[in-house]
């Protein structure tokens, strides 16, 4: 009885006018290669987040869709919600 666990990421998404990416992760519990259990995990990541923790596949999908006019509307919006 070999009992595994394997954590993946299994959705990136990106929404709205800022590009903010949406990552799911999975849990995976498994007995002898059969999917006992299933857990979710989510997190967002905004163009001003630093992502050097991220895997390598959601740094690449942020650096190609965040681009500076993206990073300058996003950072004017913080802005005018400030007051500043």
């Amino acid at each position: 009885m070999a009992i595994t666990k394997e954590i993946i990421e299994d959705k990136i998404e990106i929404v709205g006018d800022y590009k903010t990416i949406q990552v799911r992760t999975a849990t995976i519990i498994k007995e002898d290669g059969v999917e006992l259990s299933r857990s979710f995990h989510r997190h967002i990541l905004q163009c001003t987040d630093d992502i050097i923790n991220e895997s390598a596949e959601v740094q690449a999908i942020c650096n190609a869709v965040w681009t500076d006019e993206i990073k300058a509307n996003y950072q004017t919006f913080l802005d005018s919600q400030t007051g500043e």
